[in-house]
């Protein structure tokens, strides 16, 4: 029990005390030599830690079937050499799908120069040439190549002649397959294999487009989504029916908590889960969500992975910048005290589901968002945060003097009750 004048000189300040790391012995076959800690205490051997590194358990599951066609997008090189390892006949659980690797080259959103962009895609096609999978480097620009309708605000309108992304593509895809053989080479030469090629009109659109773009949240969130299109098409294009991202649970993390500051809570079952169908024919799995970005850095530095540096939009930018990276900053800082936060927070998306309209004959289909596929959430509901939003809009476009205009010409049957008047005392007063 506290007392007032109690002597408490012999407690010290709770202070964080080192772990020792010398001659501790590995948690999981308790014989070999830890090499390094991860998560909050956990000393792993080199063994022990390449073993639980692993994506086996994931990608062998029953969603990749054999001969499967899977696109992996290369975000991640750890993942892509976690892929080369399940292939080989050493791997203890094979993986036999079938990969290939797809880049999106957004150094036109992001400033980056034509020789450095020349540059980087040329250390990539190294890269891609030693795995022995078929690769596209894809430059953003040739997004401007897609079907109009990727780009056009969704409606609620049935009309016909008003496609979904999706059936654009589709009809686009069916165009390209009856081209004849004289045009084929011209079809190819607009998305071309291996080469990141694109046109001066499509540069000077993409330069237009971000920098109307005022704020850096509202680039980062449209090259996100310009991305996603382009990987879609290639995926269509060449027959790929699964496609593999490298997210990280930090990643996730903060992707979470920054599309709840978007306004995209309802989305968030299909950004953050392991497997994403909402495109229909191509489904999104991520296999690396069960892994923080330290423990990519520790695999990718312990086991040499070949990597390369390519800066972003929000390289070298403050922590204010935009809200993702202010949500970044906010869940590292937190991390590097609470070590559970990141983990917390990703065990929390997995909870989440989307909800699915009611599905009957007589129901007409919920519309979607022609940029991100989403159904619309903006049924104005009286109880839902949406309708406030509009009425606080509403009164907040009232002007005073439009108050004050009906002021003069109201009496006292107008606005007071019988037996009641404006008197000294203010309106509605009793009269005595």
């Amino acid at each position: 029990m506290c007392e007032v004048e109690g002597d408490y000189n012999g407690l010290e300040c709770n202070q964080k005390i080192p772990v020792p790391t010398l001659n501790r012995k590995c948690m999981k076959c308790k014989e070999g030599a830890a090499v390094l800690i991860i998560r909050v205490n956990d000393a792993f051997c080199r063994a022990c830690f390449k073993e639980s590194f692993s994506i086996y358990t994931d990608c062998s599951s029953a969603q990749f079937q054999l001969n499967l066609n899977v696109l992996f997008v290369y975000s991640s090189c750890s993942m892509l050499s976690q892929v080369q390892e399940g292939l080989s006949r050493e791997a203890p659980k094979k993986l036999r799908f079938m990969p290939g690797i797809i880049y999106i080259d957004d150094g036109g959103a992001c400033g980056r120069s034509a020789e450095e962009r020349q540059r980087s895609n040329a250390l990539l096609k190294s890269i891609f040439t030693e795995t022995g999978f078929p690769y596209f480097i894809v430059s953003l620009e040739q997004v401007f190549s897609l079907p109009t309708s990727v780009l056009v605000p969704g409606t609620s309108d049935p009309d016909p002649s008003n496609l979904s992304y999706k059936q654009a593509v589709d009809q686009y895809v069916k165009e390209k397959q009856t081209l004849t053989e004289e045009n084929v080479a011209s079809a190819v030469a607009q998305l071309s294999i291996g080469d990141s090629v694109y046109s001066h009109k499509h540069k000077l659109a993409l330069e237009r487009l971000f920098s109307s773009l005022k704020t850096l949240t509202a680039k980062e969130d449209m090259l996100q989504t310009l991305r996603q299109h382009l990987i879609l098409h290639i995926a269509r294009e060449n027959g790929y029916s699964k496609v593999m991202m490298g997210d990280s649970c930090s990643r996730l993390a903060v992707r979470l908590l920054s599309n709840i500051a978007l306004g995209r809570g309802a989305a968030l079952a299909s950004d953050t889960g392991f497997s994403d169908p909402r495109y229909g024919d191509v489904v999104i799995v991520r296999p690396m969500r069960d892994y923080s970005s330290k423990e990519i850095a520790f695999y990718s530095r312990m086991f040499n992975v070949p990597s390369v540096f390519i800066s972003g939009l929000d390289t070298k930018t403050h922590d204010k910048a935009s809200i993702q990276r202010l949500t970044e900053s906010f869940v590292t800082n937190l991390q590097s005290d609470f070590p559970s936060t990141v983990s917390t927070i990703y065990r929390t998306s997995e909870k989440l589901h989307t909800v699915m309209p009611p599905q009957s004959q007589s129901a007409e289909p919920a519309s979607k968002c022609l940029l991100c596929l989403c159904t619309l959430d903006t049924k104005e509901d009286k109880a839902s945060a949406f309708h406030a939003t509009l009425v606080s809009e509403q009164l907040s476009q009232i002007k005073l003097q439009d108050l004050s205009l009906d002021a003069p010409g109201q009496s006292a049957e107008q606005c007071c009750t019988e037996g009641q008047g404006c008197g000294p005392g203010g309106c509605c007063s009793s009269n005595k």
